[in-house]
């Protein structure tokens, strides 16, 4: 039995740390964690928002089997997990956060409270510390503290004077560093393995920052106030962003300034300034080095127990932030910022160290490379491969060209896409596949787009309408095609029954 901990710091996009790029972030801590183990440059989540893209991140499936497209949507409780599969070779799973899992309401009474919020746990977890939108546990903390706390809720990230002046996002949280929710949930999870010993375990802790709303304690919010960042990417106008295709500018017309910051005016996103959008990603960052600051004190606690060396560490995201790049804040749209993600694993002792992959590898890939390490069976439903072999330091074979995800933009309760549209809700979703040149996305009941990433690595021109890019259209709608085909659900369809019983497929 092994140690493993996974780690998810939520909406991260790949660029916003240091070692994937970024010029001005300092990440020194995760920084130093790749360089002790494997980098993978290429990493990108399967779906958004948050409860699709866990579950394709915890159950190894693809969304288009899984199918819990969106936050809210159940997950069908005949799937197995990663919590359940470790479970059952003897582990006790811990979960410090939250997984935004939908229970089956098949299996459960109609009045059931679980039913009542999409940010239940995934089944197999024993609950060490629930970190919901609403924390009880954290608000009961600020307020024993000396805290003004009336109630749980996003309202404790309203700033004490949003007029003063300084832009968006710009003012302090009103808790202090040491008493934000990264810091309370950190001491929770070092506390934990205080007295691990030699004993095996399985932690997973996810962390809610950099997910807005957008609002830093000091030192940290000060932190790239007059830095130099990188401007958001786009076309080059509102206008030609939209003219590229009609999911576009709902995706901008969909979330407003009120879903990312909270005690300020609430106006569309088209009316933010470029300044603005900087504060706002300056603020982001600034959430990005404070986690980092408490990964270091993990390190730094497993460490001084002798544990860190055969610890393997995961740390990943769930998903993106666009950022201010194409007119938009947070992770709804088909752009890349929204899909690509870090990744970062340092293994045991005779793991490679200081390696970085440019294969493309996919959030399905985390369950069946957990398993795979603790020398368990992977499960026939995984989508997933496992990275193991990327850790012993070798190429694996027939490794994926590409990477795939869906997004659904349905809403069965607000029915606004559907309105916008004119469509039936299994009509508003997207499946998108992209490899080294081309990114294709294919629209269940919009027109498709295509982009040349190597042309346009910012993704500003809808070449889809063009007849010189016919093949190329054809070319990846057929390889998209393909892509779905072979990755159907496949729990069952690897075994035949036979005189001699059950027969598997040994290439499954």
């Amino acid at each position: 039995m092994k140690r493993v901990l996974l780690i998810t710091i939520d909406q991260t996009r790949a660029d916003s740390l240091a070692c994937m790029g970024h010029p001005a972030v300092k990440t020194p801590h995760m920084d130093a964690l790749a360089a002790d183990g494997v980098l993978f440059r290429k990493h990108y989540n399967n779906a958004v928002p948050c409860g699709p893209s866990r579950a394709s991140l915890l159950t190894g499936m693809y969304p288009t089997n899984h199918r819990m497209i969106t936050n809210g949507t159940p997950l069908d409780a005949s799937f197995t997990n990663i919590a359940l599969e470790m479970r059952k070779a003897g582990y006790d799973p811990m979960l410090f956060g939250y997984t935004d899992t939908t229970p089956d309401p098949r299996y459960l009474p109609p009045d059931d409270p679980s039913l009542t919020t999409y940010e239940g746990p995934l089944p197999g977890f024993t609950v060490a510390q629930a970190f919901p939108e609403h924390s009880l546990d954290w608000a009961a903390y600020l307020k024993r503290m000396g805290y003004d706390v009336t109630e749980p809720g996003y309202g404790i990230y309203a700033p004490a004077n949003p007029d003063d002046g300084k832009g968006l996002s710009a003012q302090p949280s009103v808790f202090k560093a040491e008493d934000s929710e990264t810091a309370w949930l950190m001491d929770k999870v070092i506390d934990h393995l205080e007295f691990a010993g030699d004993a095996p375990f399985f932690v997973h802790a996810s962390f809610l920052r950099p997910h807005p709303p957008f609002i830093a304690p000091e030192p940290y919010c000060d932190l790239y106030r007059d830095v130099t960042l990188p401007k958001p990417v786009g076309a080059k106008t509102v206008a030609d962003e939209r003219a590229q295709h009609p999911a576009i500018g709902f995706f901008q017309e969909y979330v407003s300034l009120s879903n990312f910051l909270k005690g300020v005016e609430d106006r569309p996103l088209r009316d933010l300034t470029e300044e603005d959008f900087q504060q706002i990603k300056a603020t982001y960052l600034a959430l990005i080095t404070e986690v980092d600051h408490h990964i270091g004190r993990l390190v730094q606690s497993l460490k001084e127990k002798g544990i860190y060396e055969d610890t393997t560490i995961i740390l990943t995201s769930d998903h993106g932030e666009q950022m201010g790049d194409h007119g938009l804040l947070g992770k709804a749209s088909i752009f890349e910022k929204s899909f690509h993600i870090p990744l970062m694993i340092k293994g045991g002792r005779r793991a490679a160290r200081g390696v970085q992959v440019d294969h493309f590898t996919e959030a399905v890939d985390i369950m069946p490379t957990i398993l795979d390490l603790c020398g368990l069976e992977i499960p026939h439903q995984c989508d997933g491969r496992s990275l193991v072999p990327f850790l012993k330091g070798v190429e694996a074979d027939g490794w994926r060209d590409h990477a795939c995800g869906q997004i659904d933009f349905r809403n069965v309760i607000t029915k606004k896409a559907e309105r916008k549209f004119g469509l039936r809700s299994d009509q508003c979703a997207a499946l998108w596949i992209r490899d080294e040149h081309y990114k294709y996305i294919h629209f269940s009941g919009l027109t498709a787009i295509l982009y040349d990433l190597v042309e346009d690595p910012d993704e500003t021109r809808n070449l889809a309408g063009d007849p010189a890019y016919a093949p190329v259209m054809l070319k990846y709608a057929q390889k998209l095609l393909t892509w779905r085909m072979v990755h159907a659900y496949g729990a069952l369809d690897g075994m035949m029954v036979s005189l001699g019983g059950v027969v598997v497929d040994p290439d499954r």
